[in-house]
């Protein structure tokens, strides 16, 4: 799926969210789809929910995905946190976790992936 990002860099080829900067209002379209958002145990719950939040705001839903115990609590902790920052404008979101089969350099792997929707 192509995301409405510029400069969005992610840590190897499972890591933390990294820098992600919007691009401008008139370049903007409705997201359809689900956006992939991929978690470590390093990644940054508040940016992560930002990211999220960014991606609920726009119409569409995010998939964070997570390999091991510490990225699955990053990932928790960034959905709960993404349900505070889009309380405010009256927008409540659903997580619907499940197991998915992901490759990694080569190597399947058994995530977690969250699915967060507006509910």
């Amino acid at each position: 799926m192509e995301n409405n990002f510029t400069n969005h860099e992610n840590v190897g080829s499972f890591g933390a969210v990294g820098t992600i900067h919007a691009a401008p209002d008139e370049a903007r379209q409705p997201r359809t789809g689900t956006e992939i958002i991929k978690v470590s145990a390093r990644s940054v719950p508040k940016m992560t929910a930002g990211a999220i939040a960014a991606v609920i705001r726009e119409g569409g839903k995010a998939e964070v995905q997570a390999v091991g115990a510490g990225a699955a609590n990053q990932g928790i902790k960034a959905v709960a946190i993404a349900r505070t920052y889009l309380a405010p404008e009256g927008i409540d979101l659903i997580c619907r976790p499940q197991f998915t089969q992901i490759t990694i350099e080569g190597d399947e792997k058994t995530a977690i992936a969250m699915l967060a929707e507006r509910a």
